[in-house]
C-alpha cells in the first residue's frame, strides 16, 4: 500500500509537471504582444481594448504610450532593450526612412488585405511596410451658441458663419469678438495658443502644415529637399490673429498647456480652438449642437475652395526583429482589432477614428459632429489640405520652429527668426536625415 501511495504521488506530481509545461509552452508558442502607442489622448482605450483580448485569446498585450512630443525618443530607447516593441508607429515616409530595417513586410497580412486602398499604405517596391490606421481631420472648432450670440448683435460683421469663407472674413469676425469679449461673456476669440509639449504641435507642425500645403501645391513638386518659405507671411498672419485675439496675452503662451485650451473651451470662455476629430472627448460637454469646424484660412489664392486638413500621420508596423511567435501574435490581434466587434467599436465610438478598413461597416462608423461637418466640406465640393507632416525632415525642425513662434510671441525674437527656422532649418535638417542613404 505505501508503495501504491508513493507511486501514485510520483505519478500525480509528474502530471502536474507536464501540465505546467504543457501551458507555459502554449503560452510561450502564442506569443505576446508589445505596442509603443503614439497617441496619449487614447491611451485608456487601448489599455482597455488590451485587456479584453487577453481575456479573450489569453495572449498577453502590453500597451505603453509615450508622452507628448516624445514618442521618437522612445522608440529609440524601447527598440534598444530585449523585450522591445512587437508593434509601432511611424509618421510617413519620413519617419519610415529611419525605421524600415525594423518594419516587417505586411503585405500577406489581413490588416493590408482589409485595407481600402494602397494610399493608406507605406510601399517600397513590392514590400508594404507601413498601414495607416486613423483618418483625422483639423482646423477651427467653434462654439456655435456662442456664435450665434454674437450674429444678434448690433453691427456684428457677420450673420451666419456661412458668411466666413477666407481670411479677411474670419480676421474681421474674430477681432469683433475680442473687442466685445466682455458683452459675450468670454475671455478671448481664440483659446490660449500653449505652446508647452502638451500643445505646441498644433502649431509648429498642424498649422505650419498650412504654408507647406499651398507652397508644395502652388509649385507641384514632389521634391521636399527643400522649401522657400513662399507663404510664410500667411503663416505670421493666421499666428497673430491666433494670439493676439486670444484669452491670453502673447507673453503667456509658453507656460499654457493642451488641458488649459480644452478647459477654455469647454467652459465657454472662448469661441474658437484650433483643434481636430480627437478632441471631440475632451469637449463634448459643449454640446454636439454647439460643435462645428471651420477651415484654416490663411489668405492663399481660391482659398474659399478650401476645405478641412484631413490626411493621417500614424501608420502601424510590425517589428520584424521580435520573436516570430510575437509577430504572429502582433499580426492576430491587429486582425482582431479591425475585425471584432469590440475592436471596431472601440476604435470608432471610444477613439472615434475615421479608419481605412473595409470590414468598417456603416454600424462601426465614428459619429460626431467634427467628422460630420468633415464630411458636409467634402460634400459640398471643397478641397481637402492634405497632411504634409510627413515631409518635415525631424523631430527637431519643428522644436525649433516652435521656439521660434513662441520668441516671437513674447517679443524677444523676430519673424526673421521663425523664417530662419523654417527655410534654413528645413534644409539643414534634411541634409542631416539624408546623410547616410
Amino acid at each position: 500500500m505505501k508503495r501504491f501511495i508513493s507511486t501514485l504521488l510520483l505519478m500525480i506530481m509528474l502530471a502536474s509537471v507536464l501540465l505546467t509545461t504543457a501551458a507555459c509552452k502554449r503560452q510561450e508558442d502564442q506569443g505576446a504582444v508589445y505596442y509603443l502607442n503614439f497617441k496619449p489622448e487614447q491611451d485608456g482605450d487601448w489599455q482597455a481594448l488590451a485587456d479584453k483580448y487577453t481575456q479573450e485569446t489569453g495572449v498577453e498585450v502590453v500597451v505603453l504610450t509615450a508622452a507628448a512630443n516624445t514618442y521618437e525618443t522612445t522608440l529609440k530607447s524601447e527598440m534598444a532593450k530585449r523585450d522591445a516593441p512587437t508593434l509601432f508607429q511611424v509618421n510617413g515616409p519620413v519617419g519610415l526612412a529611419s525605421w524600415k530595417d525594423y518594419c516587417y513586410d505586411l503585405k500577406d497580412t489581413a490588416i493590408y488585405k482589409n485595407l481600402q486602398s494602397d494610399d493608406f499604405a507605406l510601399i517600397e517596391g513590392d514590400s508594404v511596410y507601413g498601414i495607416a490606421y486613423a483618418i483625422e481631420t483639423y482646423g477651427i472648432i467653434y462654439n456655435r451658441s456662442l456664435l450665434n450670440r454674437y450674429f444678434t448683435m448690433d453691427g456684428a460683421v457677420a450673420q451666419s458663419i456661412e458668411d466666413i469663407d477666407g481670411f479677411d472674413s474670419l480676421k474681421a469676425l474674430v477681432e469683433d469678438i475680442q473687442a466685445r469679449k466682455d458683452e459675450l461673456g468670454i475671455d478671448g476669440a481664440f483659446t490660449s495658443s500653449g505652446m508647452d509639449s502638451s500643445s505646441d504641435w498644433r502649431f509648429k507642425t498642424h498649422l505650419a502644415n498650412m504654408p507647406l500645403y499651398y507652397e508644395f501645391e502652388s509649385s507641384g513638386t514632389s521634391d521636399y529637399s527643400s522649401v522657400r518659405g513662399d507663404y510664410l507671411d500667411n503663416y505670421r498672419a493666421i499666428w497673430d490673429l491666433y494670439i493676439n485675439n486670444a484669452t491670453c496675452d502673447p507673453t503667456e503662451i509658453s507656460g499654457k498647456t493642451g488641458d488649459d485650451a480644452s478647459a477654455e473651451f469647454k467652459n465657454a470662455r472662448a469661441v474658437f480652438y484650433q483643434n481636430g476629430t480627437w478632441a471631440y472627448g475632451d469637449i463634448s460637454d459643449v454640446g454636439d449642437e454647439n460643435l462645428g469646424m471651420l477651415p484654416i484660412y490663411i489668405g492663399a489664392p481660391n482659398e474659399e475652395q478650401q476645405g478641412l486638413c484631413t490626411g493621417s500621420e500614424n501608420y502601424w508596423c510590425v517589428n520584424k526583429n521580435a520573436n516570430q511567435e510575437d509577430i504572429d501574435a502582433t499580426l492576430d490581434f491587429l486582425e482582431w482589432v479591425i475585425t471584432s466587434d469590440e475592436g471596431r467599436s472601440s476604435m470608432a465610438n471610444d477613439m472615434a477614428f475615421v479608419t481605412p478598413f473595409e470590414t468598417f461597416t456603416e454600424e462601426y462608423q465614428a459619429d460626431n459632429p467634427l467628422i460630420r461637418a468633415a464630411n458636409e466640406y467634402i460634400a459640398a465640393g471643397k478641397t481637402s489640405v492634405k497632411w504634409m507632416f510627413p515631409t518635415m525632415p525631424s523631430e527637431e525642425w519643428k522644436n525649433a520652429l516652435g521656439s521660434a513662434l513662441t520668441a516671437y510671441a513674447a517679443g524677444t525674437g523676430s519673424w526673421d527668426d521663425v523664417r530662419t527656422a523654417f527655410v534654413d532649418g528645413w534644409a539643414s535638417e534634411y541634409e542631416k536625415a539624408n546623410a547616410n542613404r
